[in-house]
């Protein structure tokens, strides 16, 4: 059986952080899905957004996912909403294992109130008060937690560091016999 490991959340949950140490810690590959279409588009996230639209986005987004996880022995840093779609969960749980980096409302706050480069915060960003961009993280928080908590695996990263979140998932990685 591969071994695979998927990393979602929120924006601003630490995937693409966490992602390219636990890769280093086990001695797997790294991918960050955002990356590697950034590379295969050769345009910024932002930019595919804005010059191609969203559903080109996800239809890139899912292709690209099918791609990459017929790796073996890898972590695979996902886009905050990349979960947020029947075919990618059915590919993430056929191919490996998922690790929602659970974070609340306000610790996404505090981490993305300076972020203006994320597509899904755009409305955001011509009235970036503390109000509006609360109801925008609770509004796609709320659209998506039923896709995140189909995860095997939570790891709430709130009060954790980045050091004690990886070491959490490789405790778990090792129990499962995934090394």
């Amino acid at each position: 059986m591969k071994q695979i490991i998927y990393l979602t959340g929120f924006m601003g949950s630490g995937k693409s952080t966490i992602g390219p140490i636990l890769a280093n810690v086990l001695g797997w590959d790294f991918y960050d899905l955002d990356r590697v279409i950034e590379k295969k588009t050769g345009k910024k996230i932002r930019e595919v957004f804005e010059q191609d639209g969203e559903d080109f986005f996800r239809r890139i987004e899912t292709e690209t996912l099918k791609e990459i996880s017929n790796n073996d022995k890898t972590i695979i840093s996902l886009g905050g909403g990349t979960v947020a779609s029947e075919e990618n969960i059915k590919i993430l749980k056929g191919s490996g294992k998922l690790f929602y980096l659970k974070m609340s409302m306000e610790a996404a706050y505090g981490r993305l109130k300076y972020k203006r480069d994320r597509p899904a915060l755009k409305n955001t960003s011509e009235d970036f008060s503390k109000e509006k961009l609360m109801n925008t993280i609770d509004e796609l928080m709320k659209a998506r937690i039923s896709y995140y908590e189909q995860a095997d695996f939570t790891i709430d990263t709130d009060k954790s560091s980045v050091g004690k979140t990886v070491d959490k998932i490789v405790k778990i990685i090792s129990q499962a016999g995934f090394e």
